[in-house]
């Protein structure tokens, strides 16, 4: 698989994408808001667009479906149950689906609710397993669900699905907000070495809008992942967040509902 990350540097600090097979060079485009953008990029590493994939119905990863379709006749994929808000699919996606590109270029699709609750995560296998997840996983972070969303549900999904996928995973998300999650981080447990060298890093709008995390990078500096360390029971017990229940879900719902508007 070849990976086009396509920073659109606008305001919801989106990331699309182009996976393309390395045979064929037929190639899917993600959630393509910047669509003259992922057009141009096509043009330039000799891919062919047959494909359109949508993870969920929000406005800013649907809107450059119509434009794209209408110059490279691509079929759109997207969540079965999102047919009443994304208009002309022509394929319902759910569970276990595959899609095929090219030759040797599989998609597995995850049924991924939470952010909204028609959600899919794209999953590649291969010699390191990657991740297209929308909304789902953010670098340092986790989606929100004020449009349609359910935090028990992301929760769910993240720890019924998400964690149990090799921890070399590569994650590749929709928006790129890393240093502001990894200060979300920071606000929990200050103390948090790794947290406070990446945000070094990301300070630097050149390493954030390219950076690759991985699961097993994002046990370490997202707060989402950490749910059982004691300085962060302790912020949200101190914050009025979490009083007796400190199981994992709690913690998540608290963290989530501190993130809205931190």
């Amino acid at each position: 698989m070849i990976v086009k990350q396509i920073y659109t540097n606008n305001n919801y600090r989106n990331f699309n994408y182009l996976i393309a097979c390395p045979i064929t060079r037929e190639a899917a485009a993600i959630d393509p808001l910047a669509s003259e953008l992922c057009l141009k990029e096509a043009e330039n590493l000799d891919f062919k667009i047959t494909s359109i994939i949508n993870t969920h119905e929000h406005y800013d990863h649907i809107a450059g479906n119509s434009f794209i379709i209408k110059k490279t006749g691509a079929k759109l994929y997207a969540p079965s149950n999102a047919k009443n808000t994304i208009k002309n699919i022509d394929v319902g996606l759910d569970a276990g689906d595959i899609i095929k590109i090219g030759k040797n270029l599989n998609i597995e699709i995850l049924d991924t609710p939470g952010h909204t609750l028609s959600h899919i995560c794209l999953l590649v296998r291969g010699e390191n397993d990657s991740i297209f997840c929308g909304d789902t996983i953010f670098n340092a972070g986790v989606g929100n669900c004020h449009n349609g969303g359910d935090p028990l549900k992301l929760y769910e999904t993240i720890y019924g699905q998400i964690i149990d996928l090799d921890p070399k995973t590569k994650i590749f998300p929709g928006h790129e907000y890393l240093k502001n999650n990894l200060l979300f981080t920071l606000h929990l447990e200050p103390n948090n070495i790794d947290a406070k060298k990446l945000l070094e890093k990301a300070k630097d709008e050149k390493f954030s809008t390219k950076y690759v995390s991985t699961i097993e990078k994002e046990y370490l500096v997202n707060a989402f992942f950490r749910l059982e360390k004691n300085a962060i029971i302790s912020k949200l017990k101190n914050l009025g967040e979490l009083k007796g229940d400190t199981s994992p879900k709690e913690v998540f719902l608290a963290l989530r509902k501190i993130r809205n508007s931190w």
